[in-house]
């Protein structure tokens, strides 16, 4: 191999497969193009999707259905803001909620003044909200959560137990959180993650949360693979990648694994080797 590059090979069941996605074009990102200083504006809480966010979302879902990836999808993450929890449902939920129906919707209709209608939970993986992959803390409106009892009745089919607490008490009014704060969060996540028995993991976030937790590792990559990895993410982006676990922190056996020789025993000759009764000869 050139430059004495090889392969590395690693057990399948240390390994996970997690489809990283950006939210789509949220209200924040077009009013910050005009005026970054609008970042600073409380107008900006908790920033929804924008109409074209939302045919990003529509598109994204194209494809997902259309690969037949969707399938694969054994759980959904996604921070627990207006927008990601929208671009999470758009994606990876089921359209066709109606009243009465005997399942919780993902979404009700116009979750946010979004103008959609209702998301339904039939036949999806499950959708769990987690802090540690927010954005980046602190000084921007458009980055504070609302309470968790104002999310709930938008969004009825995610789970929302792992929550620290109801109102977002991470954000601060005067500070920004610093870039090494948000790499230490996002391996602290990915360790997370290694605590779940799920394999194909899809991950709803932020780009400055995944632009400084993916940097965390590109000191390891060759640099073509460091370009795919640590760019940053467009709206409504995703990224496959495989995350492998090198601390052996996980502790699942593999279920694909066979250990052959059985029954055990001492390799003898074939010739000593008596056939099971009854088989034709």
């Amino acid at each position: 191999m050139d430059g004495g590059v090889t392969p590395s090979l690693f057990p399948l069941h240390r390994c996970k497969t997690l489809h990283l996605v950006r939210h789509a074009q949220g209200v924040h990102n077009v009013e910050a193009e005009k005026n970054y200083n609008a970042y600073l504006s409380y107008s900006l809480f908790d920033a929804p999707l924008t109409p074209l966010g939302w045919k990003q979302v529509d598109n994204l879902r194209n494809h997902v259905h259309d690969s037949g990836f969707i399938k694969k999808i054994e759980l959904v993450i996604v921070s627990p803001m207006l927008r990601t929890m929208q671009t999470a449902v758009g994606v990876f939920g089921s359209g066709g909620y109606t009243d009465g129906m005997d399942i919780l919707p993902l979404m009700v209709a116009n979750a946010g003044n979004n103008g959609r209608s209702a998301y339904s939970s039939l036949n999806c993986p499950p959708f769990v909200a987690v802090e540690l992959c927010r954005e980046l803390l602190g000084l921007r409106p458009c980055d504070k959560r609302r309470s968790v009892s104002e999310y709930v009745p938008l969004f009825p089919a995610i789970d929302f137990s792992l929550m620290e607490s109801d109102e977002d008490t991470w954000w601060k009014t005067d500070v920004r959180e610093p870039s090494e704060g948000v790499s230490a969060r996002g391996i602290e996540f990915l360790n997370w993650i290694w605590t779940r028995k799920e394999k194909e993991i899809a991950v709803v976030t932020h780009g400055g949360f995944l632009f400084h937790t993916l940097k965390s590792f590109e000191g390891s990559y060759h640099p073509l693979t460091k370009d795919e990895v640590c760019k940053h993410f467009a709206n409504c982006e995703l990224r496959s990648m495989v995350i492998v676990d090198r601390g052996m922190m996980g502790l699942d056996p593999s279920v694909m694994n066979y250990p052959g020789k059985i029954p055990q025993g001492p390799d003898l000759p074939s010739a000593a080797v008596k056939p099971p009764p009854n088989s034709s000869s």
